[in-house]
């Protein structure tokens, strides 16, 4: 397909929120350690870091600086600026790290320029429920000919998600060389043309697209529950079919009030 010629640089503001939630049986003390080490390990900053590298590669931006952080019990934030071409050294402030990670940083800096990326992470429980809720966010906003819908497919298959929830829109516009306004630079009927059809199949789904805004939305919630994937110190066969009718009711409400945006009475 031929490039468009614009007239100086692109404009338009394309920003994909991308956010998951997993969901975990645990009722005993024990449970609930045993899934915020899980989480300590599947979540942490460092891992983060290196999916949103993945990212960064996949859609074809280039890397100046990251700031990452943990917290106490859980949870991590990263945060990444991106530029669609690489800069020259003498270009680039000498306070950006080029995705190189000091161990005792002596500031914290915050970057708000043409591309970031970012993502954090929520905990949440309730102590009488069992239940274990994780959601994971994640924020992809690039500017010029990058679009961060390449690197669905990659965001999708590094994590554990019950639940997914999409958003993409394009903002401002930019001009051709005789001037002519563009609002949106790429074809797209529905976030759901770049996701590969073996992700797909996995979930059922639900679409809304208000194209003459250029807001387009999707959410998908898994299938197939597997109990053991949802247990931690027990297994589904070593419970009865009451217990296990039980245990799946409570993930499945959870999973569906969420998914809804409702609660179930």
């Amino acid at each position: 397909m031929d490039k468009l010629k614009l007239f100086g640089f692109n404009n338009l503001t394309k920003t994909l929120s991308f956010n998951i939630y997993d969901v975990c049986y645990a009722v005993t003390e024990e449970d609930k350690q045993r899934y915020i080490e899980y989480i300590d390990e599947q979540y942490n900053s460092a891992r983060l870091t290196e999916i949103l590298k993945r990212v960064t590669e996949i859609i074809g931006a280039n890397l100046l600086n990251i700031a990452k952080q943990d917290y106490e019990p859980q949870g991590a934030s990263v945060n990444f600026l991106i530029t669609e071409e690489p800069l020259p050294e003498i270009c680039v402030d000498s306070t950006c790290n080029r995705g190189d990670i000091i161990t005792a940083p002596r500031n914290v800096l915050g970057h708000l320029d043409k591309s970031h990326i970012s993502v954090h992470t929520y905990p949440e429980y309730h102590p009488n429920k069992g239940i274990m809720t994780f959601r994971v966010d994640i924020d992809v906003s690039t500017c010029g000919h990058i679009s961060p819908l390449k690197a669905l497919d990659l965001l999708i298959e590094s994590f554990d998600s019950d639940i997914i929830i999409c958003d993409y829109r394009v903002r401002g516009f930019t001009r051709d060389i005789n001037g002519e306004k563009y609002f949106i630079d790429h074809k797209i009927n529905t976030i759901q043309d770049f996701i590969s059809k073996h992700n797909l199949d996995l979930y059922n789904s639900i679409d809304v697209n208000v194209y003459q805004e250029k807001i387009f939305h999707t959410k998908m919630i898994l299938k197939d529950l597997k109990l053991d994937n949802y247990l931690l110190d027990i297994k589904e066969e070593d419970l009865s079919p009451e217990q296990r009718e039980k245990i799946l009711k409570k993930l499945k409400r959870e999973m569906y009030e969420i998914y809804y945006g409702n609660n179930i009475d």
